[in-house]
């Protein structure tokens, strides 16, 4: 073994804390959203430990650890003159606005899977079988919907389907769309808001992930021309003018077949809509923090 540089090894492990304090602070985000710690402090403006407590109806000693924590992270902003703890601009679209493109506090939500399935995951290097989608824990179904769901609203509608020669228009008019891996059916109720005349069928293989996508389904208003059923991506049934993948294709376990199955399934001048995360072809390229997230 060759002998260690010193100064290396002491901005290796300078990397190493501060990926222990984006571990610890990430538990901390999970806890902030489920609580409702970072809306109340949106909502509230700069408060004291015991002002955010009482409003969220949470231990104030707890609160205060929690405040800390963020505010060592730079999540949460501190004045020190008062003792009080607030929100910019930038943190609030991130871990208060859901409706913001920038909303991340989804993404802590989903990646807290890997820690909760971890050993499934470990199970599965042993055993070859690897893990379906439907064995996850719960938390990877909403945080997916959470995180992707404003991605969406900003660019769905108003840009990526703009960007497919004639399709916007052959919505308008009334087609047949079928939005496959839909989860909670954020995407479909989204196009199926925007195009009334058209028709709408959102398949995912996972059970419980099409009974929450009927319920936003109803709650929106879009039931006259939506519908969820269970199946999968090799198998759903019928014929479509519009098949669309949101961020879903890349955790198929047989992507080459789920496309051969598109290809049957489109009409004659259908198109096959595919939104998926950027990378590059080799690894070389993708030794970057959006490579170490996916």
């Amino acid at each position: 073994m060759s002998e260690a540089n010193q100064e290396k090894l002491d901005a290796f492990l300078g990397k190493m804390v501060g990926d222990l304090g984006a571990i610890a602070t990430g538990a901390g985000v999970l806890l902030g959203d489920r609580l409702g710690l970072f809306k109340a402090l949106r909502e509230g403006g700069k408060m004291t430990a015991a002002e955010l407590s009482t409003r969220t109806g949470t231990q104030e000693r707890l609160v205060r650890e929690w405040l800390s924590g963020q505010a060592a992270a730079g999540y949460v902003d501190y004045d020190e003159a008062s003792d009080k703890f607030y929100l910019n601009a930038e943190q609030e679209l991130v871990f208060a606005d859901e409706d913001s493109p920038a909303f991340m506090a989804g993404a802590f939500e989903f990646l807290s899977a890997l820690w909760l399935d971890e050993e499934k995951v470990r199970q599965a290097f042993q055993s070859g079988k690897g893990v379906g989608w439907h064995d996850h824990s719960a938390c990877l179904f909403r945080g997916t919907e959470r995180f992707f769901r404003p991605g969406y609203n900003a660019n769905l509608i108003d840009s990526w389907l703009p960007a497919l020669e004639g399709v916007v228009e052959k919505l308008e008019r009334g087609v047949d769309v079928a939005d496959v891996g839909c989860g909670h059916g954020a995407s479909t109720v989204l196009m199926a808001q925007a195009f009334p005349n058209s028709r709408f069928v959102g398949f995912d293989y996972h059970a419980p992930s099409i009974e929450r996508a009927r319920k936003a389904a109803e709650v929106a208003g879009v039931g006259v021309n939506t519908r969820f059923d269970v199946a999968a991506a090799k198998s759903y049934p019928g014929t479509y003018d519009l098949v669309t993948f949101f961020d879903c294709l890349h955790d198929m376990g047989d992507p080459t077949g789920a496309a051969t199955h598109v290809h049957g399934s489109l009409k004659p001048d259908g198109t096959w809509m595919i939104v998926e995360p950027f990378a590059h072809d080799h690894l070389a390229a993708n030794l970057n923090p959006v490579g170490r997230v996916y």
